[in-house]
């Protein structure tokens, strides 16, 4: 099998792995608060990774460039997570994922500015396509046809969502060049609890579960193990490919993540936002070719 195309596979693993994950997210960002959703899940792919290394008997011959970058890459990860998962709080999960398909455009820019790697004509038109599509899916027309500009409910904090994850993969691919996929996933889901729990101690931030479910438990944490398969997946195709392929196929998540919040939420998205939405997946798509 080609590199190429085994790259687009582990893309599209990476899509319905997030696409999932991001959907559950959102369900249980509004039951149980953004936080508590994302610590769990990360904690539960922490030890999924931590078994898999296990297993596979892994080897800790790290560079000290990945001990440098790893804090770096777990901090941009919890970022943009924080900020997506509080979006999927405050607003509808549709329009907040569909915004979120601009971590594709950071990636691609920083992988320009500061990679040396390059987008073709039709990458291009893709990129155009996402902004396009995710500024028809993020503004309140109906506000707009009153004159009154506005953002939909958390779509803010989903754009700076996108911009850490923007960076942070482009420093995910440095690591796993130098440490491959497991290792990186590995180190970054362990410094992501770690600063998960000293947020939580200065912000005052509660992570327990007592008045939780045991379904809602169980659900979290299988949702955090669909999570760190899709992190190896993208990480195991970033160690043989470009990040610059590889991330625009796996941010096609969205339609999975929309897909499932029409049909167990029934969202509800104007005509426009629903343009913009399906618009920013084709760029999505468009961007792979």
């Amino acid at each position: 099998m080609s590199t190429t195309i085994l790259s687009i596979l582990l893309g599209i693993g990476g899509m319905f792995g997030w696409g999932i994950y991001d959907f559950l997210g959102g369900v249980f960002a509004k039951q149980i608060g953004s936080f508590k959703s994302l610590f769990w899940s990360q904690l539960a792919g922490l030890i999924s990774i931590l078994l898999l290394a296990v297993v596979l008997r892994s080897s800790l011959n790290v560079p000290f460039v990945v001990l440098i970058l790893s804090p770096l890459a777990a901090i941009l990860y919890s970022a943009g997570y924080l900020f997506f998962f509080k979006g999927f709080e405050k607003g509808n999960v549709s329009i907040i994922a569909a915004t979120m398909n601009l971590w594709a455009v950071f990636t691609m820019l920083f992988a320009f500015l500061f990679m040396g790697q390059r987008l073709s004509a039709l990458q291009t038109l893709g990129v155009v396509m996402i902004i396009l599509g995710a500024t028809l899916a993020a503004l309140n027309w109906s506000e707009i046809r009153e004159q009154r500009f506005q953002l939909s409910a958390g779509v803010k904090e989903a754009v700076c969502g996108a911009f850490f994850f923007g960076v942070f993969w482009n420093v995910s691919e440095i690591i796993s060049e130098e440490a491959g996929w497991l290792l990186t996933t590995l180190f970054v889901k362990f410094g992501i609890i770690l600063f998960l729990l000293f947020f939580s101690y200065f912000v005052k931030q509660g992570i327990g579960l007592a008045k939780i479910s045991t379904k809602t438990r169980i659900i979290i944490l299988l949702m955090g193990g669909i999570e760190a398969g899709a992190v190896a997946l993208v990480n195991y195709g970033l160690t043989i490919g470009d990040a610059i392929l590889i991330t625009p196929i796996a941010s096609a998540l969205s339609i999975v993540t929309i897909t499932l919040a029409i049909i167990f939420l029934k969202d509800k998205v104007t005509k426009i936002q629903g343009l913009g939405i399906i618009t920013a997946i084709a760029g999505i798509i468009v961007t792979a070719f």
